[in-house]
């Protein structure tokens, strides 16, 4: 079983900000393996089945003030841990997950992170399990 490891883009002016919320290289990352996509964003997880992924998309440049650290879409509840304005990918779920608050609500049917390569990312998602 391969085991895929993304780190997450950081714009160096936005560093600053974002080590105040405890989120740092060491301390963002995407993993997807076999079962599992996994996601820490500083003292921000999510986990759920890769079964649960229906679909991706490359989105952005974003606006600084709509992506940077963790934010929740009004629109559609999605969740995004954003670290970067270039560019990121938005994951579409079959059942919304947790990730923002304690308790597991609300819970969101999409997220997006701005990882170093998220095409790599996408083509990571879209193996089968155990392919």
């Amino acid at each position: 079983m391969t085991t895929h490891l993304f780190p997450f883009r950081f714009d160096p002016v936005l560093r600053p900000l974002l080590a105040l919320l405890g989120v740092r290289p060491s301390t963002a990352w995407v993993r997807v393996d076999g079962d599992a996509l996994t996601v820490r964003f500083g003292p921000w997880r999510l986990r759920t089945q890769r079964a649960n992924v229906v679909d991706t998309e490359t989105t952005g440049p974003y606006r600084w003030w709509r992506v940077v650290g963790p934010r929740l879409s009004a629109a559609d509840l999605g969740v995004t841990f954003g670290s970067s304005t270039a560019t990121g990918l938005c994951v579409r779920f079959a059942r919304p997950v947790p990730a923002l608050l304690p308790g597991g609500r609300p819970r969101h049917p999409g997220l997006t992170v701005t990882v170093d390569d998220p095409a790599a990312l996408a083509r990571a998602l879209a193996v089968p399990p155990g392919g």
